[in-house]
């Protein structure tokens, strides 16, 4: 795997041309690969903490947001979890989730941490801590399980 150099960025803060980046990468997996019409830009993007992941070119290959509690739900929650396709299966998610994870103990010292999972991602979640907390539903055309991961999940990254 390519050397990934982490960041994180304030809405107020965050460089013009990683802003740029995020929302095309979150366009072409979220909205055209997956075939999904829906609101992206859905208003909480300035109340959160955006973690980005750029190779040694600047690229940016991977991406995630925090939102804080209060904003989605009562747990800050990790969502808009993106990977490039062509960096898929090479360990850079499960590195984008940990250091995800450690983004929300720092920031929310001893809650519990949300994801609303793409169902069929559950096993991969699972394998972080996360455990189902609900039914699964659709979103968008798509099926979600939300899934929480405890401040002593049961097994550790």
């Amino acid at each position: 795997m390519t050397p990934i150099h982490w960041s994180w960025h304030p809405w107020n803060e965050w460089p013009r041309e990683l802003l740029y980046a995020s929302l095309r990468l979150r366009s072409e997996i979220f909205v055209v690969e997956q075939n999904c019409v829906f609101p992206d830009m859905d208003g909480r993007d300035p109340d959160c903490l955006h973690l980005c992941g750029v190779d040694d070119k600047g690229e940016l290959k991977a991406y995630l947001r925090l939102v804080p509690p209060g904003v989605k739900s009562e747990y800050p929650a990790l969502g808009r979890v993106v990977v490039k396709r062509s960096e898929r299966g090479t360990g850079l998610g499960r590195e984008l989730m940990r250091v995800g994870i450690q983004g929300c103990r720092q920031r929310f010292p001893g809650a519990s941490i949300l994801v609303s999972a793409q169902q069929h991602l559950e096993p991969f979640y699972g394998s972080l801590g996360f455990v189902r907390s609900g039914e699964p539903y659709d979103e968008d055309g798509i099926a979600h399980v939300d899934m929480l991961r405890t401040v002593k999940p049961p097994k550790e990254l």
